[in-house]
This record gives C-alpha cells, structure tokens and sequence, in this order.
C-alpha cells in the first residue's frame, strides 16, 4: 500500500508544485485546501478553483477544510489584541503551529494519511527543522513553534530547490502549473491587503493623536494615533529641535503616548521569552539568535528557568527589538528551539 500525504494547496506554485513531485516520487497525494477567512472578496474562490484544476490534472483527491472559527480565535483575533495592547504580533507563526501543522495535521490523521506536505521553503528530518538551500525563500524562522511531535510527519519537498527551479518546472507541465507560477506571490500576511492598520481601523480609533515624549518622560512632540507605529519605526511623528534620528522606543496604549530615542538608545543586550518550543533538553546552551524575521543570528547565551521562561545574553548588541515577536534559536542551519518576546533591556 502507498504511502497516503496530505499536501496543503494554497493555489500557489510552491505547493501546486509539491503535490505534483510527491506524486511522481509514487506517494498516495491527497490535496487539502485550508479556508481561514472572508475578509477578501474571492480570495478563496480563486485559489479553490485553481486547486481543483492542479487536482483533476494529477488526478487526486482535493478537499476543502474549513478551520475559518480557530484561524480566527488563534491568528486573527491575536494579532488585532496584540496591536491593540502595544505589542508587535507574529500571525504567520501562530498560524503554522495552530492551523497548517495543527488542525491539517489533525485532518491528515482522520483520514489516515502518513504526512503532511506543504510549499514551505525549509528542511526537515524528522526532529529537527532547517534552513532551505534557497536562503532568500528560507521560512525555518516561521516554523520554529512547530510541535516537536509533528515533525516526524512533515514533507518538505522544496528544501532542495530555489523559487526559480519550481517556477521553471511548473511552466514546463502544463497551461495550469504556468499561469499559476506567472500569478502575483501572496504577501506575508494573508488577510492583510495593504497595510496592517487596514484591519486594526476595522476594531478601534487608529487616527487618535496623541503625544510623543523622551526616555525623561518630557514631550517632545506629536503622533498620529500609537497603532501606526512599532519598535525601531523612525518616521510619521515630530520631535521639536531634534538634530539627530529618533526611533521609536517603547508604545503606551493607555494613554496613546510613544516613546523616542535615538538610535543607541534602542540598544539591547538582553531578552526574556515564554511559551518555549523546544527540540533540544539542555537548560543553558550558547546558539545563535534570530529576533525578528529578516535579521541575522546573534551569538547568544541561553538559559531556560524553571518557571519555563528564558533568558538570552546577547554577545553582540541588537536594536530595536519588539515585544511579541519571535527569538529563534540556531545552530548553524538547524533550528534548536524558540520562543516569544516579552522582555528586552
């Protein structure tokens, strides 16, 4: 009997071109398309139709399982308290523990499937995550809160590849792979259209005005409304008689005040993380750390406490690092660990 996959298709090319190669290497595919929201107008419509074109062309079975109600309590409604509260949210990696390696997980399961496969650019063997060959597509560092439990049952068929292989052999099979690789790439944040602040207005008042003070506490200037602004942003507010750059420091959601400073002021040596996901036991280890998406590994010592929180000493100094982001841990191109941002100096 073959191996049964559930391959998440999204309507992209990375995961067209995923069920398309697992098939060809004799897996049982299955393809599954996540419904998570209605917040864009034939958003799902378009990418369901171009799925069940990839499947009736392989020939394989194609379902659309609907987990809009947990996309909405786990991502959706996090991100939009995140802003609301001051901190800087990471949905992508909320999404890929809760949703895409938790609920599909859960569906592959049901229907007695062996993996779940998805486009993700990374490498996995099963305990360990990695970076893909492909480092400008690399998405190890929203993979990083993946269940330990569920990587044994992970395909990651583009860890080998660069976005130009798969756009070059999509072309090459057929009308359906060529005009899916010639489609605009989705953006980072799949319910966001434009800019984030498109959903927070939905919620509350983001145009408030209100007041811009330094690290004494003095105001030196005025704001268009806190949720307009994160960590390290440098622009959209006046500070008077200012010579150098200011940055922004710190948000006051309770009374819509921010905090600036120059940029040696944003200066951070170290962070303090919860809600821990580990693959490896040891309590303090040295690795190199990524704290936010785009940046490079900082040199770094870890200690895990008992409360299940840990500390990371920073060798290097980092800037303007955000609270609710994600601290990934690093040993070369393997993935050892993360967690999430609570606390910097």
């Amino acid at each position: 009997m073959k191996t049964k996959i559930v391959v998440g298709m999204s309507g992209g090319i990375d995961s067209s071109v995923t069920a398309y190669m697992l098939q060809q290497q004799g897996y049982e595919v299955e393809g599954v398309y996540m419904k998570l929201h209605d917040i864009r107008d034939g958003y799902h419509e378009n990418n369901i139709e171009t799925g069940q074109k990839v499947a009736r062309f392989l020939g394989i079975k194609y379902h659309v399982l609907d987990v809009s109600d947990k996309f909405e309590k786990e991502v959706y409604d996090y991100f939009v308290q995140s802003y609301l509260a001051g901190i800087t949210p990471n949905p992508c990696v909320k999404c890929n523990r809760t949703i895409k390696f938790g609920a599909l997980f859960e569906f592959a399961k049901s229907i007695k499937a062996d993996f779940v496969a998805t486009g993700h650019y990374a490498k996995t063997d099963g305990k360990f995550i990695y970076e893909a060959e492909d480092k400008s597509k690399d998405q190890s560092y929203f993979l990083a809160q993946v269940k330990k439990e569920v990587l044994p049952h992970i395909m990651f068929p583009m860890s080998k590849y660069i976005k130009e292989d798969i756009i070059q052999l999509g072309n090459g099979l057929n009308e359906i792979f060529k005009e899916i690789s010639e489609k605009k790439e989705s953006q980072e944040i799949c319910f966001v259209e434009n800019v984030y602040t498109d959903v927070i207005e939905k919620h509350a008042n983001i145009d408030k005005p209100g007041i811009v003070l330094d690290e004494n506490g003095k105001e030196v200037g005025i704001h268009k409304g806190y949720m307009h602004y994160t960590i390290g942003k440098r622009r959209g507010f006046t500070v008077h008689g200012a010579l150098d750059p200011h940055f922004v420091k710190e948000l006051n959601p309770k009374d819509n005040t921010i905090v600036v400073g120059t940029k040696e002021s944003l200066k951070i040596s170290e962070v303090r993380i919860n809600n821990l996901n580990m693959y490896i036991d040891d309590i303090t280890f040295n690795a190199g750390v990524k704290l936010r998406y785009r940046s490079v590994t900082t040199p770094s010592q870890i200690e895990i406490l008992p409360n299940g929180e840990a500390i990371i000493k920073l060798q290097e100094p980092v800037y303007g690092v955000a609270k609710g982001q994600v601290a990934v841990f690093y040993e070369a191109d393997k993935v050892l660990g993360s967690g999430w941002i609570i606390d910097t100096k």
